[in-house]
């Protein structure tokens, strides 16, 4: 008969399979921790990604009539647009970066103001957090943006040939109507006195003639 195995090697081999299982799941638990870090890493790379691609083509395809307000975080308005996530056709883009928490939001709606009313029904989508920096240039029709998360290296991207919406065309004034031509003045009727006995005043003939008018019937 073939002996069995000792009490001695038992314990033996079972100590060296602990520790190669427990080598294994070492093994196996970083490369899980590594995998979920990685993960973490893409979703964020895709989230700011993601995030800078949506505002590149609100600016892209807007109607070119962009507002900026300049602060510690600078505001972009778009007027109209029609890169939407919430309606169907076109709608109002703007983004601000919140106070509290430094989230990058963007506001889509219908004609709404800032900051906003209860009564004004818009969507609020959360982008990126915490932001260290978002700057936005314009010039005639290029838009140059800056945006940088806490701890991320910054996203720089510039958007050419963005042209404000043509100025309405003034309607033509109307010609004026030529002034009639203004009648001559009828010339004045020369006095019938006879010359050299004009009257000294308006109120009546000369003394010489009333003299003359009385002798004339004695001869």
């Amino acid at each position: 008969m073939r002996p069995g195995f000792t009490l001695l090697e038992m314990l033996i081999s079972t100590v060296l399979l602990s520790l190669v299982l427990l080598g294994l799941y070492g093994a196996l638990n970083m490369q899980q921790n590594s995998t979920r870090h990685l993960r973490a890493y893409l979703d964020k790379a895709l989230e700011a990604d993601r995030g800078v691609m949506v505002l590149y083509r609100d600016i892209l395809q807007s109607n070119g009539k962009v507002t900026i307000t300049n602060g510690e975080f600078d505001r972009l308005c778009l007027d109209t647009t029609t890169h939407t996530l919430h309606t169907p056709t076109t709608a109002k883009v703007c983004w601000v970066v919140a106070k509290e928490g430094q989230v990058l939001l963007r506001i889509e709606g219908g004609d709404f103001h800032l900051p906003l009313r209860s009564s004004e029904g818009v969507e609020i989508d959360a982008v990126m957090r915490p932001m260290a920096l978002f700057d936005v240039q314009k010039d005639k029709q290029n838009v140059l943006v800056a945006l940088q998360k806490v701890g991320d290296e910054p996203f720089v991207f510039l958007v050419q040939g963005i042209e404000p919406p043509p100025k309405k065309a003034k309607k033509p004034k109307k010609p004026k109507k030529p002034k009639k031509p203004k009648k001559p003045k009828k010339p004045k009727k020369p006095s019938k006195t006879p010359p050299g006995k004009a009257s000294t005043s308006g109120k009546g003939p000369a003394k010489g003639a009333s003299d003359t008018q009385e002798k004339a019937p004695a001869e």
